[in-house]
Formats: C-alpha cells, structure tokens, sequence
C-alpha cells in the first residue's frame, strides 16, 4: 500500500469537504482503512509544499505523481485511494 500525501489549508471548505470524503469512503470501504494520508498545511510547512508543483488545493500525491487537484468530488477522493492500494 502507497502513502498519500494531501496539501490542504486549514481554513479552505473544499479541503474540509476532502476530508470528510476520506472519512466517509474509509468508513463504507474497508480496504482504504489502513490507507495513510499524509496531510500537510501548506502555509506552515511551506518548505515542504515549495518543493511540489501544485496551485490549488486540497491536491494529492503518490509516490510524486499528482493524482488531484481542486474541487473534490467522491470519484475523485475514491480514485486516490485506489491508486494508493
């Protein structure tokens, strides 16, 4: 199983919509339960996110490879964690 890794900003609905996806796909799915996400708040660990090419968030990675990024929907939070299988 892949590691994600989820840029969001703390105060954007869109990121706070993905993570209540997550929750509700990890919830009804048992296969993405052990699924780690490695959720990182761009504007404190700045170093970090200036080191990946994204604009918009909540924006998601595996392995380096951009998977999403923006407005989310549950087909595209669901691909994510597919990916990451």
């Amino acid at each position: 199983m892949k590691k994600v890794t989820m840029f969001y900003l703390e105060n954007c609905p869109y990121c706070k919509k993905a993570f209540k996806m997550i929750d509700v796909l990890k919830e009804e799915n048992p296969e993405y339960a052990n699924i780690q996400i490695e959720a990182i708040e761009e504007s404190k660990e700045v170093h970090i996110a200036a080191s990946y090419d994204y604009y918009l968030v909540p924006t998601f990675y595996i392995d380096g490879f951009k998977l999403y990024e923006g407005i989310p929907s549950l087909d595209k939070i669901e691909a994510v964690l597919k990916a990451a299988i």
